[in-house]
């Protein structure tokens, strides 16, 4: 193994410039494709931060309680009664809490936006409190200062609100500032309330702007429903891939408890309220999702960088085939006579196989080595600028506010493996050719 490294190695010296220009071209495709799984694997944890942070857990235990056929209320009833069956259910769970829900307009004097209202008990909600930070003046103000205002525990005061820096910029709010929220409560009624801001929080992704947090008991008089009735029963998980099996386990156990269940909508709530209107029942039905059906409206997003990741580097992968291949070829054109003296000395077709797979072999793991080097010096270069987005189509895309990439060891060692089996895959054919050789007719076609 040793001898045949060595060779190798020799090999690629010898052919200094095609080895520097191919190596140069397998580099700046292993840069890219790090690049572009860096900027996927960062969209999608920053779907779930999202999603698990404002409006979802991993698993969560929503539903409707219809009072008549046209009706579509997304409440749920025996609110402490389901808290238990789940708390039952989930051992392994590390969090199990219940926001109420609602959809309001936000008015200040200023402007006015449509937002989510999410009612909250903040004695439960320590891991969405720990998610967050206070914003910046800065970042919801013009000229304002990096100073911090207002604190998430004045949020245990009565009618007090929390909402975020994309809001507090559209709506011209600081903390101390009164908004008032308009809603229409179950008998068809505006109900409204006026909240004074406790504090604002740094956006998480663009998804923040579409809700705010203030007390569970907000919520309840605002649409005037009993304490014993909720919006969602949320479900926190140490590891996200085990939210369908832990859903699955679930929806058995609340059939066998007698409660209704509906069939799996991969959808977030709000866009089933028109399906449950045109249904024909009456009483409560629980609708069980996990975290990527809350926010499947926005998952095109990753299905798009992906899908476009994979035409952009299936055609670099071809030309880098096609570069090796072609490289392998001069290779054996100009060492006919080394191999046909190989060949003649004893040497076995399987000996100069190996000889030309693993010279391509070590080419890709050097070339890709450098390529994963740079794009995580770049990654690292631009993670610590913190740079902030400012163009709302980019911040969709991106999911957040500043130029942040994930990169994990397993995505370098998953790109310097792929790359070296390209390029031994890609020679396997000319040296395959190569060891096919007659020793005399090696020896003869390299004079």
């Amino acid at each position: 193994m040793i001898t045949m490294l060595n060779i190798a190695f020799r090999n690629l010296l010898q052919a200094k410039r095609r080895t520097i220009l191919l190596g140069f071209a397998v580099a700046v495709v292993a840069t890219l494709f790090l690049f572009l799984r860096a900027v996927s694997s960062s969209i999608s944890e920053r779907m779930i931060e999202s999603a698990t942070t404002l409006s979802a857990g991993h698993v969560n235990v929503g539903g409707f309680f219809k009072i008549r056929k046209k009706a579509s209320a997304p409440l749920l009833a025996e609110r402490t009664k389901l808290r238990e069956i789940v708390v039952k259910a989930v051992p392994e769970a590390t969090g199990v809490i219940d926001r109420h829900r609602g959809w309001g307009r936000i008015i200040s004097p200023a402007s006015s936006i449509n937002a989510g209202l999410n009612g909250i008990n903040y004695d439960e909600e320590g891991r969405f409190f720990k998610s967050l930070r206070l914003a910046k003046e800065s970042e919801y103000k013009k000229d304002g200062s990096d100073q911090t205002f207002g604190s998430f525990e004045d949020l245990k005061k009565p009618n007090t609100a929390l909402i975020f820096a994309g809001q507090a910029k559209k709506l011209e709010l600081r903390v101390g500032d009164t908004l008032t929220v308009v809603t229409e409560a179950s008998g068809g009624q505006d109900n409204t309330v006026d909240l004074q801001v406790a504090a604002i929080a740094s956006d998480v992704g663009f998804m923040s702007n579409w809700s705010i947090f203030t007390q569970r008991q907000v919520v309840l008089d605002l649409y005037t429903v009993g304490p014993e009735t909720t919006g969602v029963i949320m479900v926190y998980l140490d590891e996200a891939d085990k939210s369908t099996e832990v859903m699955e386990r679930l929806r058995k156990t609340f059939k066998d408890e007698g409660f209704q269940v509906m069939d799996h909508d991969p959808n977030p709530f709000f866009m089933k309220f028109e399906k449950v209107a045109g249904e024909d029942w009456l009483g409560q039905k629980l609708d069980l999702t996990i975290w990527s059906d809350e926010i499947s409206f926005v998952l095109w997003i990753t299905n798009a960088l992906d899908f476009i990741s994979a035409i952009v580097i299936t055609l670099l992968a071809v030309i880098i085939i096609g570069g090796i291949m072609n490289s392998m070829w001069m290779s054996v054109r100009e060492r006919t006579k080394e191999i046909g003296t190989m060949r003649a000395i004893g040497a076995p077709r399987g000996f100069v196989l190996q000889m030309f797979v693993f010279e391509a072999i070590m080419l890709g793991l050097l070339a890709s080595g450098l390529g994963v080097l740079f794009g995580s010096l770049v990654i690292g270069v631009i993670n610590g600028l913190d740079i902030p987005i400012t163009n709302d189509g980019m911040r969709l895309f991106m999911m957040a506010n500043t130029l942040k990439f994930s990169l994990h060891p397993s995505q370098i060692i998953s790109t310097l493996i792929l790359f070296s089996v390209i390029t031994g895959l890609a020679a396997l054919y000319p040296a395959f050719k190569a060891a096919r050789l007659r020793p005399v007719e090696a020896l003869m076609q390299g004079k």
